[in-house]
């Protein structure tokens, strides 16, 4: 899914200009990164959970080189999707 295909389907069915949609995408995307940077989760009913998770630093291959790195510690999201987006998948 991208910003393009959420955009279109706001479009078709809010009978928006292209522009409009497009907008309504963009600012909805945004919100859902400011709950996640705000609160660290942002939960859609029926569909599923975004979850902040912190990676721990590691060790790494270059694969290039075959050399060792270090991995420094981040964040990353991840996804568990719900009981009702699974049943109907």
């Amino acid at each position: 899914m991208s910003k393009a295909f959420i955009a279109q389907v706001i479009q078709e069915s809010a009978e928006l200009t292209g522009t409009a949609a497009n907008k309504a995408a963009t600012e909805v995307i945004a919100a859902i990164v400011r709950e996640l940077k705000k609160s660290g989760k942002f939960t859609l009913p029926s569909f599923g959970t975004f979850v902040v998770r912190k990676t721990k630093a590691r060790k790494g291959l270059n694969p290039r080189t075959g050399e060792a790195i270090k991995v420094k510690a981040g964040k990353t999201v991840r996804f568990k999707a719900s009981p009702t987006l699974k049943k109907v998948v």
